[in-house]
């Protein structure tokens, strides 16, 4: 299960004291965890070693000791007749030792023997599958994953029941290894995705992975751009519709979140409760997500660009009143809107950063009172407190944490191009980020598809949903090895019961 190091320490035949000594110097340090069991025979002698804190210590005596203890000889061919652990291997290098021993291993090594056998009794702290709570739903699967990788597979091949689903195992970090799980639908997945995500995986060379995030960031395409490349999420149901999509997935030790890959810009704005509701309300909503997106971006820059710039184009009625509004302003629109956005980030991340309980009334009581008295201090004005607002609630649309914080961030520069030169100002950053967005790929997939290049096949895969009847493609900007999902039932209309 854990990497082997390419270092070969061989100390064996060797007494028991040198073994402890050799394991406590050169790799433990002096650990007072590490544990030692003599256990004497007739002619030989027997220790068995084990990291305190690493292994279940009555499993450990029932399953290990106590049968070691009433054998009748020593030797390894007896110990594994009576010991009811599978997955013994036999090792003979210090580093392969110390490595089991860590992963939650005993190692029993009989004195003058060329090897010693390591028995696997880890102690894994791992919680149960719990309610999502970055990626709540009202409709479906409520189940997440966990920290435990054994507990996502046992979840995945739970909801996933086919002999076509591919598992294949990397192990990546030179300092603190780290099992990576690479899982895909062999009949469905194109070839190409599966080499490049392979290659990437067995190419990298860092000290350690801390989530799945982390890894993600190291084998994106573009490691510059604010935009994810890779939809990381917490959900099993998404997780495993992704598959079934052609998509490949990624499973961290460690981490309670899945990796998807490749991925387009309009997949972080879909969620799978949209396939769990009737058709016109998952296009609607899905719809409503994408708009809030804009309305997110472009929001608070046409208020500045407008009041700095433009006034011509604001009704005189909404002119006056907004002339009354900031009538106690001392600062232009650029400066208003950069502290009123500042202040909602401020808020928006003491919320998230404290408890739920206090974080809730933070994030209603602090926005009320700081938004009132900000205004009363002539700050900003009314108007001003609304449309930085909506354009928060609107970047909260986004099923995806991390794209809706990419709209938070990209509304501050376009804020300062409205500010420098008005509409022409909006109008070259919104180029901008759509220039962006097509030179992107996610894992040489293009990312603004079915945008641009221009699949209109995919429009139910992307911007609205189609009954499920009217839908048997698949996205065929994923290069999915099979595009049909099912062939169309015959539409006939049926014969009269008289006839």
């Amino acid at each position: 299960m854990r990497r082997r190091t390419n270092k070969s320490k061989g100390i064996f035949p060797c007494q028991l004291t040198e073994l402890e000594k050799k394991l406590h110097e050169d790799y433990f340090l002096d650990s007072p965890d590490l544990t030692t069991k003599q256990i004497d025979f007739d002619n030989k002698s027997c220790v068995i070693l084990y990291l305190n804190h690493m292994v279940r210590k009555q499993y450990l005596y029932n399953q290990l000791i106590k049968p070691i203890q009433f054998s009748t000889t020593a030797s390894y061919e007896q110990f594994k007749r009576i010991v009811p652990v599978a997955g013994d291997e036999a090792l003979n290098t210090l580093d392969a030792i110390g490595e089991e021993l860590i992963g939650g291993a005993a190692c029993v090594y009989i004195e003058g023997e060329d090897y010693a056998l390591t028995f696997p009794v880890p102690k894994l702290e791992k919680r149960n599958p719990e309610r999502a709570e970055a990626e709540s739903l009202i409709f479906g699967p409520k189940i997440s994953f966990t920290e435990s990788l054994d507990t996502n597979l046992n979840i995945v091949h739970w909801r996933m029941d086919t002999k076509t689903l591919k598992v294949e195992k990397f192990i990546i970090g030179n300092t603190v290894p780290t099992e990576v799980r690479l899982i895909y639908l062999e009949e469905l997945a194109n070839e190409d995705n599966v080499i490049e995500m392979r290659r990437r995986l067995e190419e990298l060379s860092v000290d350690d992975i801390i989530e799945s995030s982390t890894l993600t960031q190291y084998i994106e395409d573009n490691s510059y751009t604010i935009f994810p490349q890779f939809l990381v999420t917490e959900l099993p149901d998404r997780f495993c519709y992704s598959l079934k999509e052609g998509k490949l997935g990624l499973l961290v030790d460690k981490s309670p979140t899945g990796i998807i890959a490749p991925i387009n810009f309009l997949s972080f704005f879909e969620s799978t409760e949209d396939l769990y509701t009737r058709w016109s309300m998952g296009s609607f909503i899905r719809v409503m997500r994408i708009v809030a997106m804009f309305i997110s971006v472009v929001l608070t820059p046409l208020y500045v660009a407008a009041l700095t710039f433009h006034y011509e184009i604001i009704p005189t009625a909404l002119l006056v009143s907004l002339g009354h509004s900031r009538s106690r302003v001392p600062f232009p629109p650029l400066i208003e809107a950069f502290v009123l956005e500042i202040l909602i980030e401020l808020v928006r991340e003491a919320g998230a950063r404290l408890p739920t309980k206090v974080g809730q009334t933070m994030g209603i009581v602090g926005g009320i009172v700081i938004g009132q008295a900000v205004v009363q201090a002539g700050f900003t004005s009314n108007i001003l407190i609304i449309i930085v607002a909506l354009s928060a609630l609107a970047s909260y649309t986004a099923p995806s944490y991390l794209m809706g914080s990419a709209i938070r961030i990209i509304r501050f520069p376009i804020i300062l191009l409205a500010g420098m030169w008005g509409f022409i100002g909006i109008i070259f950053s919104l180029s901008f980020i759509v220039i962006h967005l097509i030179k992107q790929r996610s894992l040489n997939r293009p990312y603004f598809a079915p945008i641009y290049p221009f699949q209109p096949r995919d429009v139910d895969n992307s911007l609205i949903r189609l009954p499920f009847l009217s839908s048997n493609k698949r996205a065929y900007s994923g290069s999915p090895k099979k595009i049909t999902r099912f062939k169309k039932p015959n539409k006939n209309k049926p014969k009269d019961i008289d006839e």
